[in-house]
């Protein structure tokens, strides 16, 4: 087995630095560690063009982390490529899960995320919380900790980038529909280094609705049931957002801003949905991935050759 572990990072250079320290320590030296960075400010460039143990730093102009992994598929020679969040550390076992679940003819191996502050995890992604969509059983997997066969991303084509949020989710779907199986094992652990202070960061309810109606319409069609799982879900936001206003943790104003941003993007993804499964009606549905652009990288740092 060949891996490309690809690292995707924005402004995080305290975050990165462990994660890429964890990575020199825990996997073999012929690993391909690339590090596709951008737009960031923060001096991620310097930091990274000093370490050795870095084979390719990919620099693009776009905030949006599918644009981010498709540079780093088009970057990687490994029959195995990666993805790694650029704020966790692997676990001394996590390349030894991945060989395993390849060996064992694996398409997609995925594993858990632990550690950090309760209140900044994200929820833990449960293979075993399968779900079932117009009859198609999905399993999800976290886009920051996962290892996919290099046929299996050809075949998609990548991800879908028109996703700013959401996009592992879109892939789940699509990996569902092309028949492909994901691999869960504990093993395969990445963990937080960086302490955080606990805080909770806001949803950004334009993208999430977006990205929701977008991937259920481009991969099930305007079927009620995904009219009724985009409205069901609103209804239950709404609810929550407001049990806080009554409990004093919101503002009316703010609700009624998050409701409308909900609606009008909801609106908007289904729309776009529609169009993108027109545009791409193979099983793969991905209008917007790597084959359909080839000027996503900046600038391309590669030391493989030297």
């Amino acid at each position: 087995m060949k891996l490309s572990v690809v690292v995707s990072t924005l402004n995080d250079r305290e975050q990165l630095l462990p994660c890429l320290d964890a990575l020199e320590a825990h996997v073999p030296a012929e690993t391909e560690i690339i590090v596709v960075n951008g737009p960031s400010s923060d001096g991620t460039t310097g930091a990274v063009m000093e370490r050795e143990d870095v084979d390719v730093l990919v620099e693009i102009s776009e905030r949006n982390r599918n644009v981010s992994r498709n540079a780093g598929i088009e970057t990687a020679s490994g029959d195995v490529v990666a993805f790694l969040g650029d704020e966790y550390a692997v676990e001394p076992s996590w390349y030894d899960a991945i060989s395993v679940a390849v060996a064992s003819d694996a398409d997609i191996v995925t594993g858990p995320i632990v550690g950090g502050s309760p209140g900044t995890r994200r929820p833990d992604v449960d293979p075993t919380d399968s779900k079932t969509v117009a009859g198609r059983s999905i399993t999800p997997f976290d886009g920051d900790n996962v290892a996919f066969d290099r046929s299996v991303l050809e075949a998609l084509d990548g991800f879908d980038e028109y996703l700013c949020a959401g996009g592992a989710r879109d892939c789940a779907h699509r990996v569902a529909g092309m028949s492909f199986d994901v691999t869960w094992s504990a093993e395969m652990t990445a963990r937080y280094e960086v302490e955080t202070d606990g805080g909770q960061p806001d949803t950004d309810w334009a993208d999430t609705y977006r990205s929701l109606g977008y991937r259920l319409a481009k991969n099930y069609g305007l079927r009620p049931s995904v009219v009724g799982r985009t409205a069901g879900s609103a209804v239950r936001d709404g609810y929550k957002g407001a049990c806080a206003v009554a409990t004093g943790e919101g503002t009316p104003t703010g609700w009624f801003g998050n409701g409308t941003d909900v609606f009008a993007n909801a609106l908007g993804g289904l729309k776009d949905g529609i169009r993108a499964r027109f545009d791409d009606r193979s099983n793969r549905r991905n209008p917007n991935g790597i084959s359909t652009r080839h000027d996503r990288a900046v600038q391309v740092y590669d030391r493989r050759d030297e």
